[in-house]
C-alpha cells in the first residue's frame, strides 16, 4: 500500500505535469489590461461541487452563481462563465485557457506556487464525515487504521499529512486512502459501506448532513484553518488587485454575508479581507506550524 507521502508526491507531480504541457500550448495569462482589450473575462467553474457550484434543474446554482451575477453588474467588460470537470479546471486556468477560476479553490502550499488567491470567501477547515449512527468512529484517535474517501486533485490530499500527524500522536495510523473523480461518488461508497469516512471542507460537510441527516453525521476537525479563494495565476497583479476590490464591494455591502448565510448556513466575518500570495503569509494566516 501507498504511503500518504508517496500519494502526496504523486498528485503534485500530476498537478505539475498538467499544469507544464498546458502552458506549453495555450497562450500565456491575460492580465486585467489584456481582458479590457478583449471586452470580456472568462471564469471557469465546475458544476458538482455543493454549495458551491452544482446544476439544479439544469442549471447552475449555488454560491457561486448567485455571486456570478453580481460580479457581471460590477464588472466593466462581458463575463462569460465556461463549466468544466474540476479534475482539469486548474490546470486550464494555469494555462491561459480562462482568466480566473470561480469556484470553491482550497488555497495549499502547492496551488500557491501557481495561482495568487483573491481574499477567501469561506473558512475551508477540513472535518471528516461518516453514516449516521456509525458508533466506530468519534474522535481522530478512532479513525486508525480507516479507509478515507478525497476528491483526486483536490486540497485534501496537500493537508493529509496533518492527519496522519493527529492518528500518530495517539498511536494510530492512516488508513487506506481512496480518490475519486467527484466528491458525490465518495459519499455514495460512503453510504453503501465501502468507506469508512470522507474528509472535506467545513462548508461541503455541513450541507451534506443537512441534505441527508440519516444518511450522514459529521465528525470532528481533521485539519488546522483554511480558506476558500479564486485562483488568478501569478503575475496578473491587476486583475488579482481587481477581484480584490470586488470582493471589499460585496463584503461592505453586505451580500457577501447574505449569500454565505444562505448557501453556507453561515457568515465568516474574520476571513482575511488580503490576496494571499505566498506559503509564508498563508500559513501565518491559518495558523499552520512550520
Amino acid at each position: 500500500m501507498r504511503t500518504i507521502t508517496d500519494i502526496r508526491h504523486a498528485a503534485v507531480r500530476a498537478a505539475l505535469a498538467i499544469t507544464l504541457g498546458l502552458a506549453a500550448v495555450l497562450p500565456a495569462q491575460a492580465d486585467l489590461a489584456d481582458i479590457e482589450k478583449r471586452g470580456h473575462m472568462t471564469v471557469a467553474t465546475e458544476d458538482d461541487y455543493a454549495p458551491f457550484n452544482f446544476i439544479a434543474d439544469g442549471k447552475p446554482s449555488g454560491f457561486h452563481a448567485d455571486l456570478l451575477q453580481d460580479l457581471k453588474a460590477y464588472a466593466k467588460v462581458d463575463v462569460r462563465q465556461e463549466i468544466l470537470p474540476w479534475t482539469g479546471l486548474l490546470a486550464a486556468v494555469s494555462g491561459g485557457k480562462y482568466d480566473l477560476a470561480y469556484t470553491g479553490a482550497l488555497i495549499t502550499d502547492e496551488r500557491l506556487r501557481v495561482f495568487d488567491f483573491a481574499p477567501p470567501f469561506a473558512s475551508a477547515q477540513h472535518f471528516y464525515v461518516k453514516r449516521a449512527g456509525d458508533k466506530r468512529l468519534g474522535e481522530v484517535a478512532t479513525l486508525s487504521g480507516k479507509s478515507v474517501g478525497v476528491q483526486a486533485g483536490s486540497a485534501i490530499l496537500a493537508r493529509l499529512p496533518e492527519l496522519e500527524k493527529m492518528l500518530a500522536a495517539s498511536g494510530g495510523k492512516l488508513g487506506e486512502v481512496v480518490q475519486y473523480q467527484s466528491y458525490p461518488e465518495a459519499y455514495a461508497d460512503l453510504a453503501n459501506g465501502r468507506l469508512d469516512y470522507v474528509i472535506n471542507g467545513i462548508v461541503s460537510v455541513n450541507d451534506l448532513v443537512k441534505a441527508r441527516p440519516k444518511v450522514f453525521e459529521k465528525g470532528v476537525a481533521v485539519s488546522g484553518d483554511g480558506f476558500a479563494a479564486w485562483p488568478i495565476p501569478k503575475n496578473n497583479p491587476a486583475l488579482l488587485a481587481y477581484m480584490a476590490g470586488f470582493m471589499k464591494h460585496v463584503r461592505d455591502s453586505g451580500r457577501l454575508a447574505e449569500l454565505q448565510k444562505k448557501w453556507f448556513g453561515d457568515a465568516f466575518p474574520n476571513l482575511p479581507a488580503e490576496p494571499i500570495t505566498t506559503v509564508e503569509q498563508f500559513h501565518t494566516l491559518a495558523g499552520l506550524k512550520p
